[in-house]
């Protein structure tokens, strides 16, 4: 039997260790590597979209100019004998002349109308110049703006000149009279097109443009000289917009073989299919099919516009090959101009690329302007070949026997090719060329269904593809499908709206006017539909919504809301974020919408998305809620209540684990913020006087206790200068005063005393490490007088405040906004500062006027309240011209009676700084200045305008003025959302891909990972004896305050008290050094790895429990923050109590504190958190959310965290000596299964090991060592290291302890607690003393040791060489 255990373990049976360790990689779960991690969240770049005809265009009118003279040969032309004689078919020797003139126009308008039959036809026979003249002057005044055509026959009359001319005749019939192209070009005017059917057509194209380019420079000299004859008469028209087609270049004759009809181009243009058959028949291989006949072919049953016939399959197949060649070889805006703009002109232009092939067989060039690239080799002719090949065979035994007709396969063959293109290859290539061929099939109920799968999975390949397929002309296809009633094309119409619109969003208003939201209404509301197609549905009824007021009203109408409520709580996450963003997109400005929902309790229900698993569901709930609240109708009682609830529900989220979810949340509260700002104002004053009197010392004794400004260790480490650039090196500031802008705000009366001075705000704020508004402008609140605002507000209490009850809403979303303000994610805060500056503003913007004026002009003491919320928040950039003009009226007693004209517009212009040109000026009406009966204006009186130059009609505020901050704020959440449905959906993700350069890049790291376990386990195996072989030293930029191995590269980070240095410990160089973020009366206090194994990434705790995520790091890149968010919330200062507040000013290193302690499951994605807290707190990464609050029990802080995932336990050491023990599984009040007391002092560390019986060993200040089972109550063996014990770690795999001491050592000890080595001095230097041990942590799987000291210095020490 032992035998057998034994050859499981050998690397032949089985797995070998390498694949083992390779597998326990693989299925490790990675943390903060979504999508939301990894791109920045917003749109996309917006393609700009070329393919909406932006003028369609109609030919209205047709002149048919037939000049045959039947009978008399034109002089110049010798005929041949037998000669070419049909015209339109009719052979004119077979009747009378007049006759024979007669019906072959008639016979020529009917082929015309086969193609524009709403046309205005007027034929002119064997004219005379004014008889032209007459006709297309007249046509042109009818067809106004619109498309002409002339079809000019001249067959009976000499050749075109080269000057330019072409024939008619005179009254009698005795002269041919010469027609200048340039007078045919006024008559006619633009748009025009003009067919040429005779001899040298090419000359005409030629002139035509050189008369053109002649018109151009009148034109142009006309416009310089207003003396020149021209400038006086009405503009000639312009000939760009002119098409022309000519049946043969300019020294060509057509051909006269008597087989073809003398008119073969007007044939080919207006009669394709009888001339290309006939021109089929002709051919020599045309013996290859037997039986067929010139007239067999006349008797091809069926109509041409019947597809089912074998005529109309014919057409059909023909319509769809032109089309093909035409946009496989024209350029694309050229395409659209010639074969999507004008129904005649494409069908033309269709058939021309056929009369070129036919006509080149006789060499005849037909000459076209603009000019086509040649197609008449292109390999679809050899597809059509086919087609009548196969339908004329079959044409004897259906006309003779009456056998049914065979349908062409054509159409199945083109989609097997396009197929084919799909599967088969790479990622950039030339577009299918059967896209158009995919379009035509759509009209075909037999192939209708695989087109659309094929039509999806082309439009799935990404945004170009979509581009692609909308300028072919999908557009109308897709849009009449939307009427069928079939429900097996739901889901693939469905997929391709959505991914039609994730493109261009612009649809949605052709989806309204033609009803076709009503179609993804219905798929959304039927259960049976699976959950991927709902969402697609809602999407696309998301896009149609969005902005856009028919689209609201449509929807609302189609009892979007209640359809979307049920599914709010549907199981699939994307569905449930989507329904979210189009109940929030209806009701946006929308207000019968928000009253539908307010009916159907809308906002309650989406309460239950708040604390939804997936962040992005739950972001896209706030983004639903705060355009909930921020319509802008009047208020009633009601909506109040609505609006109070919601936000309180909102501020719930306040601690979300994710930045994405607290950024909407900023945005959704600035909405309530817009819609009650006087209340807000009043709020912000409130707070700014409470913080000015708790603490406004003077600048000078920074050092005296009660002084809120924080403490610099010293200035020789310079501070970045905003929180949201963080770049490598620190940029080096001056201290500087802040809110220098508004320094200048005397508003003392007659140089009284401050009674109001925002210059105040901030005590001295040295640091520049405040958020720079976009501008670069200073804000008015600091972040550091926001941070301070923050922690006055929870001691004191704001009863002063009017009315408390009713403003106890609005003060607690101000101190959310305050508490985001100094969010550890930049963004987020970023946004709030704008919020909580935009109110300060107006606030002390409107408080100003009333220490102007003396307490008995005004019987109101509030100011009136500022209802112009279209006023720009103007950030005290361009406030110092603002600020003069303000303190030079203060100085000044009021002004009396000022009539109320002059209050709204002769206000003195302040001089302006150089403002940034985009924001006027503003200026300041003192709206409340001047005797009692001013308050009788309109509410809606601009406190700050905009400035003389946009300055609007008191009264005329409109509600798209109000956004002034939800304009600003907008977070990309739905344009990034809406990314998923443009990017590919079907291809197998790059990490799948097996050939991926990311999966390669991955199977690297974990095959490194192996070799890092196996080499590290035999060197331990071997055991160590000693551990004092210094193998790196560096002296660090900051003391160190902690260090971490990473696991697999050869990295170490050192964090001081706000940044990381990142050193390579095998070469000793430094590969980074960068600033956490954190404010400065905080330090970091713990760090961790996450997805060592693979794609590392950095958590940073600072003890005032914020946890920020980093990721680039030590790789040459800037290191980028990946999130951040509160681990623990009641670790802010203020919860310290009274007593510790001012100390927390001063370096905490120096007196102790336990900070925030983590400890990461990789295998769970669980974060653990404590430290001054009463609570263990998990977080799951996963979700981004809290999932559990574990009481310690204790009245001490943490001071250690270690737990086993295996095992669901947590293990605590605590600062007053106990080890407690928890149990995860277990509710709040039962999981503490163990308490041990036995240490007498604060532990530095508890270690549990992660084996199935691993115990648990804990060490205290005093170096007991204890070690206990988790199963028992008393500890199973104690150990005595070094007094005044500072740092200590434990190494997972070689139990090995290391202490670091006050008394500047280190002691080695091994599992045994004998001492292996004991460290004082440095290698080198002349053998300096170490200094006081700040921290020192062992490398998880190599036996090495890192030391930080107090003097600066990390060194690592390592086993002896020999081993390693």
């Amino acid at each position: 039997m032992k035998m057998d255990a034994e050859l499981l373990h050998s690397p032949v049976v089985g797995l070998s260790e390498e694949e083992e360790a390779d597998m326990s990689d693989w299925n490790l779960p990675l943390a903060f590597m979504k999508k939301r991690h990894l791109e920045k969240i917003e749109g996309s770049k917006a393609l700009a979209q070329s393919w909406r005809m932006k003028d369609r265009m109609k030919t209205v009118s047709v002149a048919l100019v037939l000049c045959l003279n039947v009978g008399v040969d034109p002089p110049d032309v010798v005929k041949t004998s037998p000669c070419a004689r049909l015209e339109c078919w009719i052979d004119p020797l077979s009747m009378s002349p007049q006759k024979a003139l007669e019906t072959i126009g008639a016979n020529l308008q009917k082929q015309y109308e086969n193609w524009q039959p709403r046309a205005r036809y007027k034929q002119s026979l064997d004219p005379t110049v004014d008889e032209v003249k007459k006709l297309c002057t007249s046509l042109r005044r009818n067809a106004k703006e619109e498309r002409v055509l002339f079809h000019y026959n001249g067959h009976g009359v000499p050749r075109p000149t080269v000057n330019g001319e072409i024939w008619v005749f005179n009254k009698n019939y005795t002269q041919y009279i010469p027609l200048s192209i340039y007078d045919l070009q006024t008559w006619m005017g633009s748009p025009s097109i003009f067919v040429y059917d005779c001899s040298n057509a090419g000359i005409i194209v030629k002139s035509f443009k050189q008369f053109a380019l002649q018109r151009e420079q009148e034109l142009e000299v006309a416009a310089i000289n207003p003396n020149h004859p021209l400038a006086q008469m009405p503009l000639p028209p312009s000939m760009k917009n002119c098409i022309q087609l000519a049946a043969c270049e300019a020294n060509e004759l057509l051909p006269m073989n008597p087989d073809l009809p003398a008119d073969l181009f007007t044939s080919c243009l207006t009669t394709p299919i009888k001339i290309a058959l006939r021109w089929f028949c002709m051919q020599k291989s045309a013996k290859l099919v037997p039986g067929v006949t010139l007239d067999l072919i006349e008797k091809i049953p069926g109509r041409l516009n019947d597809r089912r016939t074998p005529l109309g399959e014919l057409n059909w197949i023909f319509t769809a090959i032109t089309d093909t060649i035409a946009w496989n070889v024209l350029p694309r805006d050229l395409f659209q101009k010639l074969f999507r703009q004008d129904l005649l002109v494409a069908s033309l232009f269709r058939n021309f690329l056929l009369a070129e092939r036919i006509m080149r067989s006789y060499n005849c060039t037909p000459v076209s302007s603009p000019r086509l690239p040649p197609t008449y080799m292109h390999a679809m002719w050899q597809a059509w070949d086919l087609a009548v090949d196969i339908c004329l065979s079959q044409l004897p035994t259906i006309i003779e026997e009456g056998t049914a007709f065979r349908h062409s396969p054509f159409f199945a063959e083109q989609l097997t090719a396009f197929q084919v293109w799909l599967t088969m290859g790479v990622e950039n290539r030339n577009p299918p060329e059967q896209l158009p061929i995919v379009l035509q099939v759509l009209l075909s109920q037999v192939h209708r269904l695989r087109a659309l799968d094929l039509l999806g999975c082309f439009l799935d390949l990404g945004p170009w593809a979509v581009s692609l397929a909308l300028s072919v002309g999908i557009f109308p296809y897709v849009l009449k499908l939307l009427q069928s009633s079939a429900r097996e094309l739901r889901p693939l119409l469905v997929f391709i709206w959505a991914k039609i619109l994730a493109v261009d969003s612009s649809c949605q208003a052709d989806l309204v006017k033609d009803n076709g939201h009503k179609y993804f209404l219905s798929v959304l509301a039927d259960p049976y539909m699976p959950a991927e197609h709902r969402t697609m549905a809602v999407f696309i009824l998301a896009v149609i919504v969005n902005s856009y007021n028919t689209g609201q009203e449509a929807c609302l109408q189609g009892n979007l809301i209640a359809i979307c409520l049920e599914q709010l709580s549907d199981p699939h996450p994307l569905l449930r974020q989507w329904v979210a963003i189009c109940l929030g997109r209806i009701w946006q400005n929308f207000d019968s919408a928000r009253w539908c929902g307010v009916r159907d309790s809308a906002h309650e229900k989406l309460y239950s998305l708040l604390s939804d698993p997936i962040p992005e569901v739950r972001c896209a709930a706030v983004f639903a809620l705060g355009t909930f609240v921020g319509n802008s109708a009047e208020r009633t009682d009601h909506s109040t209540t609505i609006d109070h609830n919601v936000a309180m529900m909102l501020a719930q989220l306040i601690n979300d684990g994710s930045p994405v979810v607290r950024k909407e949340l900023v945005v959704a509260l600035s909405h309530l913020v817009v819609q009650y700002e006087s209340n807000f104002c009043t709020v912000a004053l409130q707070f700014m006087e409470e913080e000015k009197n708790y603490a406004a010392p003077s600048p000078a004794n920074t050092t005296e206790p009660g002084n809120l400004t924080p403490v610099r260790e010293s200035p020789a480490i310079p501070r970045l200068r905003s929180v949201n650039s963080y770049t490598n090196i620190r940029a080096a500031t001056t201290a500087r005063n802040l809110n220098k802008s508004l320094q200048n705000l005397n508003l003392n009366e007659e140089g009284g005393p401050v009674t109001f001075s925002p210059g105040n705000l901030s005590a001295s704020s040295s640091a520049s490490s405040t958020l720079g508004s976009p501008d670069n402008d200073e804000y008015i609140l600091s972040f550091e007088t926001i941070d301070k605002m923050r922690r006055v507000s929870s001691y004191s209490s704001l009863n002063s405040l009017i009315g408390v009850s009713f403003n106890s809403v609005y003060t607690q979303i101000w101190r959310v906004l305050l508490h985001l303000a100094a969010d550890p994610f930049p963004e987020v805060s970023d946004l709030a500062m704008k919020v909580l500056n935009s109110i300060a503003y107006k606030a002390t913007m409107n408080a100003r006027p009333q220490k102007i004026l003396d307490s008995g002009s005004l019987t109101q003491s509030a100011p009136a309240s500022p209802t112009s919320k279209g006023t720009l928040i103007h950030q005290a950039g361009t406030s110092n011209g603002a600020n003069r003009s303000l303190s030079r009226c203060s100085g000044s007693p009021p002004i009396p009676g000022v009539s109320s004209s002059s209050l709204t517009n002769e206000v003195p212009k302040p001089p302006t700084r150089d403002a940034p040109p985009t924001r006027p000026p503003y200026t300041p009406t003192l709206g409340t200045q001047g005797p009692p009966h001013s308050h009788q204006f309109q509410r809606t009186r601009k406190m700050f305008d905009k400035g003389p130059d946009q300055m609007t009609e008191d009264g005329e505020e409109t509600p798209g003025h109000r956004n002034f901050i939800s304009m600003a704020l907008q977070t990309g959440l739905c344009d990034w959302s809406a990314k998923y449905f443009a990017q590919p959906v079907m291809k197998i993700p790059e990490e799948h891909d097996m050939e991926s350069q990311v999966r390669k890049e991955r199977e690297w790291r974990f095959l490194r990972n192996a070799g890092v376990r196996r080499q590290s386990q035999r060197i331990i195996q071997r055991g160590i004896t000693r551990l004092d072989d210094q193998i790196f030293i560096n002296r660090n930029p900051g003391v160190p305050s902690v260090v971490k191995f990473h696991p697999f590269n050869p990295c170490i980070a050192v964090a001081d008290k706000d940044s990381i240095c990142f050193w390579d410990w095998e070469k000793g160089e430094r590969l980074d050094y960068f600033y956490n973020g954190n404010p400065r009366y905080t330090r970091i206090t713990a760090m961790e790895y996450l997805n060592g194994h693979d794609c590392s990434l950095l958590l940073t705790a600072t003890d005032d429990g914020a946890l920020r995520i980093w990721k680039n790091f030590a790789d040459q890149r800037n290191p980028e923050m990946v999130t951040a968010w509160q681990g623990l919330s009641d670790m802010l200062p203020s919860t310290r109590g009274l007593a510790r507040r001012v100390s927390i000013y001063l370096d905490r290193s120096k007196q102790g504190g336990a900070g925030m302690v983590v400890d990461w499951e990789q295998e769970t994605g669980l974060l653990m958190t404590s430290g001054d807290v009463r609570v263990v707190r998990i977080w799951d990464t996963e979700r981004e959310m809290k999932v559990q609050d574990i009481p310690t029990g204790a009245d001490s802080c943490v001071t250690s965290l270690s737990c086993d995932p295996q095992r669901s336990l947590v293990v605590a050491g605590l600062g007053d000596g106990s080890v407690r023990v928890y149990d995860r599984r277990m509710g709040p009040n039962e999981c503490r299964v163990m308490t041990y007391r036995e240490h007498g002092a604060w532990v530095v560390k508890a270690h549990l090991q992660r084996e199935t019986d691993g115990h648990i060993i804990s060490v205290s200040v005093n170096g007991d060592v204890r070690f206990f089972d988790p199963r028992t109550p008393d500890s199973i063996n104690i150990l005595q290291t070094v007094k005044g014990l500072t740092a200590l770690d434990i190494h997972p795999q070689a139990n090995l302890f290391a202490c670091g001491s006050m008394n500047q050592f280190i002691a080695v000890y091994n599992s045994n607690g004998d001492v292996i080595s004991n460290i004082k001095y440095y290698d080198g230097f002349m053998g300096q003393r170490i200094g006081a041990i700040s921290c020192l942590a062992f490398h998880p799987y190599w036996p090495h040791l890192a030391v930080g000291s107090n003097d600066y210095y990390m060194s690592i020490y390592s086993a002896e060489k020999r081993l390693r």
